[in-house]
């Protein structure tokens, strides 16, 4: 279902290519234990991702996983854990479920990774879960708020990170019904459960009927003349957007090509404004006023202690790259990767590791809480909007949390956690 939208693609695989697949020298070697576990040595820590770092989602996510690898290097730096540094294998799967099976399979078949980590994309991951279950490697973190990764009982291995797409889609419809009533509504998303997850959140707030047109796009086709066409011809005046990055910049820019000028409500993994800004260059004033949603600090709050910390680690481990919303998203699961191995022990092994996150608890970045048990997989479980204003992106109003189900949507007020002083979290 998920992959028809997407065969078209020919992205190549660059990573895929170049990188030798080795075989790991963890499954050689015991932990501590004595067992052998992969991907584990008495030194190393081996874990992989599939990352879009070319392709139509290549646009800011391909900053993600080198974000998440400069922060194992800071730890690495800082002794590690448990006296073992984290080896990071970072392949492009082009956001393409083909490339997607081929790379996680080298991963765990050929790299004996210890768990894939932070997998990118509803479609890509999809495709991959039930050979990870069955390869028993533990699935951490997924990088999209699908509500496929909640499934504890047909998927124990396999958790979330982003706050599922229908508690965002609620809380966008939130904020439309309580600020912009009366307006025609309307909705464009992704051809695959990204876009329908999103959906179904804004309708349980709005009414099944309260969306006047529903659109979807798919990524491998770049014309949204004609979904954008259809908005402006009947007359919508809010677009609420479930859309990656390079197609919430295309959006905006054919609505003003078409002289189409909504208020924009745009899903957070397609609402990071610097990666928005890049995209449109000159057109880049189109994204004033933009309301989006996000669950993190805020890229250019340097105030933050988190946005201190991760900038310092960004100059000292990641060449100084631009820094935005995808190297905070990187850095912040790669911060939760290290408390879970904390968590599980010196004597490391996968079941332990899952064990860990079930056990829940964890305090960082986020504005909300991480909702992890033994019967919630979904990771974070809110968001707080933003907006565009001066051609800066700020939140405004408080945080909010809700469920995918039926339940209010209502304000978090508790205070974020601040790192640890030396940035690197240590047993609770």
């Amino acid at each position: 279902m998920h992959r028809k939208a997407h065969r078209g693609l020919a992205i190549a695989s660059t990573l895929a290519l170049l990188i030798t697949a080795a075989g790991c020298s963890g499954d050689d070697g015991p932990g501590s234990g004595g067992a052998s576990v992969p991907g584990v040595t008495d030194t190393e820590i081996v874990v992989g991702t599939h990352m879009p770092l070319t392709g139509p989602a290549s646009a800011g996510y391909s900053k993600i996983a080198p974000a998440t690898k400069a922060y194992f290097d800071y730890v690495n730096a800082n002794g590690g854990v448990h006296g073992r540094k984290i080896t990071y294998k970072i392949m492009d799967d082009g956001y393409n479920p083909a490339n997607t099976q081929q790379v996680v399979r080298q991963l765990v078949l050929q790299d004996k990774v210890f768990a894939v980590l932070n997998g990118l994309g509803t479609p890509t991951h999809t495709g991959v879960l039930d050979f990870l279950k069955s390869n028993r490697v533990p699935d951490l973190f997924v990088a999209s708020g699908s509500r496929s990764w909640d499934q504890p009982d047909k998927y124990p291995g396999t958790f979330g990170f982003n706050p599922d797409y229908t508690v965002e889609g609620k809380i966008l419809a939130n904020y439309a019904k309580a600020n912009l009533a009366g307006q025609k509504v309307c909705f464009l998303g992704q051809d695959d459960d990204f876009g329908r997850d999103s959906l179904a959140g804004v309708e349980k707030v709005l009414g099944a009927g309260a969306v006047a047109v529903k659109q979807t796009y798919v990524t491998s086709n770049t014309n949204v003349a004609p979904q954008i066409g259809a908005f402006k011809a009947a007359g919508c005046q809010v677009v609420v957007l479930a859309t990656v990055p390079g197609f919430t910049a295309l959006s905006v820019g054919t609505a003003a090509r078409l002289g189409f000028k909504p208020q924009w409500l745009v899903s957070n993994v397609g609402a990071d404004h610097p990666t928005l800004a890049k995209q449109l260059g000159a057109a880049a004033p189109l994204l004033e006023g933009m309301v989006g949603t996000n669950y993190l600090p805020m890229q250019n709050d340097t105030a933050n202690p988190w946005i201190q910390l991760f900038t310092k680690v960004n100059k000292e481990h990641n060449g100084d790259a631009p820094f935005d919303g995808n190297t905070v998203y990187g850095m912040s699961v790669g911060y939760l990767f290290v408390q879970v191995l904390l968590a599980a022990g010196k004597d490391l092994t996968r079941e332990k590791v899952l064990d860990a996150v079930q056990k829940g608890g964890y305090q960082g970045p986020g504005l909300v809480p991480l909702r992890f048990s033994a019967t919630d997989h979904s990771g974070y479980g809110g968001q707080r909007l933003s907006r565009v204003s001066g051609g800066v992106q700020s939140y405004f109003g408080p945080a909010y949390e809700t469920d995918e189900a039926d339940g209010a949507v209502n304000e978090y007020t508790a205070t974020p956690a601040a790192p640890p002083a030396n940035g690197v979290p240590t047993v609770s």
